[in-house]
């Protein structure tokens, strides 16, 4: 029988079948994603065919052709990605300024993982409530502005005065979301706020660190009020991209990709190439320096992948 993989337990995986039953799924047999090692070869999200057996034992047995996935490097070094999850219609990024700060570095990086797997992103900019300086009414203003301006759509939410939630629950209803974003951002209690009676476990930031404490521990798939999935996954520190070509980066960054196509030759790496229209941009200000550098260390990721595999 088939259906949907709605939980990943690290051991076994939860599928709901198209009869509405659940069953906790082993694996069976050898499944690969295009030659790419994972630690996970089926994610929530995967439509798989199943065998349950007399005993009440069941297992995966096919994985169904996917749409898309997003797909990150693995923190464990004797693989090489994790599959997050699959055949998603779009994904939120879900990040703070402040309580923690998430980085420009990792906000790209995301979101040229979405557009190398052809995914929808939505920048969720969360806890605005704690923005009450000048200052920090500015840095909102800056980055909004600068991810609006490359084309992407900005929601400002605040879990704790209610700020932002009908709209960022309309744009959830009727599709299939991941949510992902580093450890303490509050996903979690935003989920809670868009699935009343959910009631997903909180933590507080560390104080000493400024970072958060992992209260998603299993990737899980929630169905929503309005129609549509959720996809909740544990809180990430750093994403690394993987399957990357150093000519091809610049494709994965509109703002960039568009500069390009301006550039002296084809191959441009827009790193000291004469007569490249990126780096000019760069340097008159219509692509922002933080761009420029998260575009960087994705090539630095390229070119330190190729030294430790010895070529």
């Amino acid at each position: 029988m088939d259906g949907l993989v709605i939980k990943n337990t690290g051991s076994s995986y939860l599928v709901r079948t198209d009869s509405g039953e659940d069953h906790s799924c082993k694996i069976k047999g050898h499944f690969r994603l295009k030659g790419i090692r994972t630690t996970n070869p089926v994610a929530v999200g995967d439509r798989v065919g199943i065998t349950v057996n007399p005993d009440g034992s069941a297992y995966i047995t096919e994985i169904m052709p996917r749409k898309n996935y997003i797909i990150r490097r693995a923190s464990n070094l004797s693989k090489e990605a994790h599959i997050i999850a699959a055949n998603l219609d779009q994904t939120c990024l879900i990040v703070t300024l402040a309580n923690p700060v998430t980085s420009t570095t990792f906000i790209d990086r995301f979101l040229s993982t979405a557009e190398a797997y052809r995914v929808k992103a939505i920048i969720v900019i969360n806890k605005t409530d704690l923005l009450t300086d000048p200052e920090d009414a500015e840095l909102l203003e800056a980055v909004t502005y600068l991810y609006q301006s490359i084309g992407y759509d900005v929601i400002h939410t605040s879990a704790r005065t209610g700020e932002g939630i009908d709209t960022l629950r309309e744009a959830l209803a009727g599709k299939t979301t991941l949510l992902s974003g580093n450890s303490g951002v509050g996903k979690s209690s935003l989920i809670n706020d868009i699935i009343p009676g959910l009631e997903l476990r909180t933590a507080e930031i560390s104080a000493t660190h400024q970072t958060g404490m992992h209260t998603t521990t299993f990737s899980e798939m929630f169905p929503l009020p309005d129609g549509g999935y959720i996809i909740d996954t544990p809180g990430v520190k750093g994403f690394g991209t993987i399957d990357y070509d150093k000519y091809e980066v610049a494709h994965f960054f509109p703002d960039i990709f568009r500069a390009a196509e301006e550039c002296r030759y084809g191959n441009c790496t827009h790193t000291r190439e004469p007569g490249c229209a990126v780096l000019q941009a760069v340097e008159d200000g219509r692509i922002a320096q933080s761009r420029y550098a998260s575009y960087l260390s994705i090539l630095d990721d390229i070119d330190h992948e190729k030294y430790r595999k010895g070529f």
